[in-house]
């Protein structure tokens, strides 16, 4: 199944060069913009910039924005070290005629970006659930290009989402309890 899935939305690259440049910039490009959105809706949302003291300002509003940096960083670092316990290979090593839009020399499972960006938009969703809902359909969208760029399996993707998902929400957890 999850050969499957992965080569049904493989074939969406290599049709067009145009196509080949949205995908990968979606999943490339389209991450760090995220990064950026998130961190300037924080600021914005919470008036620390326009505020005559932003440094007072900040101070009031800095645990929701380092916990949702937090969240994420916590995340692929989590990710990543479990990418090097399970060493799942790419799927361009593992299936013939794969070539991939982009190189990847780490191992897939689970998958970094997909970690990162939905603990990211969990983090947001228990402040802002509606900016939560918008930042969780970007994740599901960059994790969904890098598996037709193929650099991931869906199941790499999957276990990304869930694993962002449960740190965020441990994270929310312990903050609460202190």
């Amino acid at each position: 199944m999850n050969n499957l899935i992965f080569l049904n939305l493989y074939n969406l690259a290599h049709q067009s060069a145009l196509l080949d440049g949205l995908y990968i910039f979606c999943a490339k490009y389209l991450p760090y913009l995220v990064i950026i959105l998130a961190g300037i809706f924080l600021l914005f949302h919470h008036e620390v910039i326009t505020s005559k003291n932003p440094f007072k300002a900040f101070a009031l509003k800095w645990k929701e924005i380092v916990l949702v940096f937090f969240s994420g960083i916590s995340a692929w670092v989590i990710a990543n070290i479990l990418k090097i316990i399970i060493q799942a290979p790419r799927p361009y090593l593992v299936l013939e005629n794969v070539v991939p839009l982009l190189q990847k020399t780490d191992f897939s499972f689970p998958s970094g970006h997909a970690t990162f960006y939905m603990a990211l938009a969990m983090a947001l969703y228990f402040s802002h659930k509606k900016v939560g809902y918008l930042f969780g359909l970007v994740a599901f969208l960059i994790g969904l290009t890098r598996i037709i760029i193929g650099v991931h399996f869906p199941i790499d993707i999957l276990g990304g989402f869930i694993l962002g998902i449960l740190v965020a929400i441990l994270i929310k957890f312990i903050s609460q309890t202190k």
